[in-house]
């Protein structure tokens, strides 16, 4: 599995979604965040950079338990949200 892709992936991931919040929901934060990055994840090819086919709710499941992990891990980690995640999904998924 490619971490850095998937890293990049996440990162385009959230940009987009950043965008979506502020066009489409008029800057309301997103309650249901998870479910609109695995969306986008495997649409723009998570499935082909972990190697199989996985369904957004897989994504979303992985996604809603790495953000509460990376947010209570002591210390705090050094690298970014993205490549935390990453790593956590090619472990995961």
């Amino acid at each position: 599995m490619d971490t850095e892709a998937i890293s990049n992936l996440l990162a385009t991931t959230e940009q987009a979604h950043g965008v979506f919040e502020s066009t489409e929901l008029n800057g309301v934060y997103d309650r249901e965040w998870t479910r609109w990055y695995a969306a986008y994840a495997v649409d723009h090819g998570i499935g082909e950079l972990v190697g199989h086919a996985v369904t957004a709710d897989q994504v979303a499941r992985v996604l809603a338990s790495t953000f509460v992990e990376f947010r209570n891990t002591e210390p705090k980690p050094t690298e970014s949200w993205a490549a935390w995640t990453a790593r956590r999904i090619t472990e995961e998924l």
